[in-house]
């Protein structure tokens, strides 16, 4: 008889080695699941940061979903800014249904997006459907929809935080997209804009005419880059062969438009055209800016806007200037012998105030030394710091420094747009377009009297 222990049962494994072993492997499980979720995250946000087609983003946003928390399938409706439905941005998993699905909801009217959770919910009959909304800027800009058949299968809470992030991410995509069209449409209107102020700038004298015993200075600052005021120098007839330019009558012209930017400036160009045609008569000034507000009289209508101007003739031979205004601000003349500044105003209505408007004409004989200066009101309206406007007086205090200092023509144009300039502020805009112009009658040698 053999003395041999009888073999031992095999051993059970311990209950508890068994569930920490069963927890190991969730943990491993979880913790699989979550570095793939994390990474599926980190790739849609890495596709964010550096995309630049809407449609190939918004077409992994589905994929990711369904993907994230192991669904069947998932479908993004995208929506315009006015709440239509994007039927081009229709993205969706693969797979039959979502293809069908994709189908019915590219055919729905927009009058039925207040039913679309439901008209989802038919289609995807028998399925449990999860749908979270895409919002930008506290606007509803899609619903996402992840749906599942399986039996058994529930949305946790994890899932709905990871899917709300996709749909989060997805408003940031479409954000960003409709910022870049926006900063597109911008560029093409800064560059049409940079056209039109050459070309503007082209319109207006680029220097000043020679004009026989007088010197002459201008310069235009609009508030934006295309501005309202016109400032002209137009020889009222034709030149005689073998006249000398500078021998000529000359009209000198300063207006505004109300207001200021792109309309003003077209206005501008159109009633540059009228008047230059309109010089080309010969007729006196009051009669010049009468026919003038009846040809500008429908054009102005329909823009709801007006236009003052100033319109004077210059005759270098008898020094006499003549002049009608059209509500401009009056030219300010000082007068070198009396060193004292008065204004140059004549009776008159806006250019398309009314189609019937009389317009007065005056006249000055300038003298020696003698000074105009015309302006817009873009001048005496513009404010400093304390809010105060440059006004009138300030500008006839300034004009007589200037004059009394016996600057030329430039020299006082400089100093005039200097001293605005402090009083507004180096670094700020003006509020208005300002223009100004310097006639000066040149200064006469005067020869001492010698004794008899």
């Amino acid at each position: 008889m053999s003395n041999k222990p009888p073999p031992r049962p095999p051993q059970q494994a311990s209950p508890v080695l068994s569930a920490a072993a069963s927890l190991r492997q969730l943990l491993d499980s979880l913790s699989r699941e979550q570095r793939r979720n994390q990474e599926l995250l980190v790739s849609l946000a890495f596709t964010l940061r550096s995309f630049t087609n809407l449609g190939r983003f918004l077409e992994l946003v589905p994929l990711v979903a369904s993907r994230l928390v192991e669904a069947e399938g998932a479908v993004l409706v995208v929506f315009h800014e006015d709440g239509r439905i994007w039927r081009e941005q229709l993205q969706a998993s693969p797979g039959d249904r979502c293809a069908e699905l994709v189908r019915q909801l590219a055919a729905l009217g927009d009058g039925e997006l207040t039913l679309l959770d439901q008209r989802v919910g038919r289609l995807l009959g028998g399925s449990q459907v999860f749908a979270t909304s895409v919002m930008a800027r506290s606007v509803q800009r899609g619903r996402l929809y992840v749906f599942s058949g399986r039996q058994g299968f529930a949305w946790s809470e994890v899932h709905r935080r990871h899917l709300q992030l996709v749909a989060d991410l997805s408003a940031v995509a479409l954000e960003n997209d409709a910022l870049q069209q926006t900063m597109r449409r911008h560029e093409r209107l800064d560059r049409q804009l940079s056209t039109g102020a050459e070309i503007q700038a082209q319109l207006l004298p680029d220097h000043c005419p020679v004009i026989d015993g007088v010197e002459l200075a201008a310069r235009c600052r609009p508030a934006f880059q295309v501005g309202g005021d016109y400032y002209d120098f137009i020889p009222t007839r034709p030149q005689l062969q073998g006249q000398r330019r500078e021998q000529a009558r000359w009209a000198l012209v300063m207006g505004d438009v109300m207001g200021k930017g792109v309309p003003a400036g077209l206005l501008m160009t159109l009633l540059r055209g009228m008047l230059r045609a309109e010089v080309l008569s010969g007729h006196s000034p009051e009669r010049i800016l009468h026919d003038l507000n009846q040809l500008a009289q429908e054009d102005l209508a329909h823009s709801h806007r007006f236009v003052t101007l100033f319109y004077s003739d210059y005759d270098p031979k008898t020094r006499r200037l003549r002049f009608a205004n059209a509500a401009h601000n009056p030219p300010l003349i000082w007068r070198r012998r009396r060193n004292q500044v008065d204004r140059l105003d004549a009776p008159g209505l806006l250019i398309g105030l009314q189609s019937e408007a009389d317009y007065g004409i005056e006249q000055v004989v300038l003298e020696s030394g003698d000074v105009v200066l015309y302006y817009t009101d873009g001048v005496t309206e513009a404010t400093g710091f304390s809010g105060e406007r440059f006004d009138e007086e300030r500008l006839i205090r300034q004009l007589q420094t200037a004059c009394h200092a016996g600057l030329g023509a430039q020299g006082i144009l400089d100093q005039l747009f200097a001293r605005l300039d402090r009083f507004v502020g180096a670094e700020r805009q003006l509020d208005d377009d300002a223009s100004m112009v310097v006639l000066k009658v040149r200064e006469e040698l005067m020869l001492p009297l010698l004794p008899s």
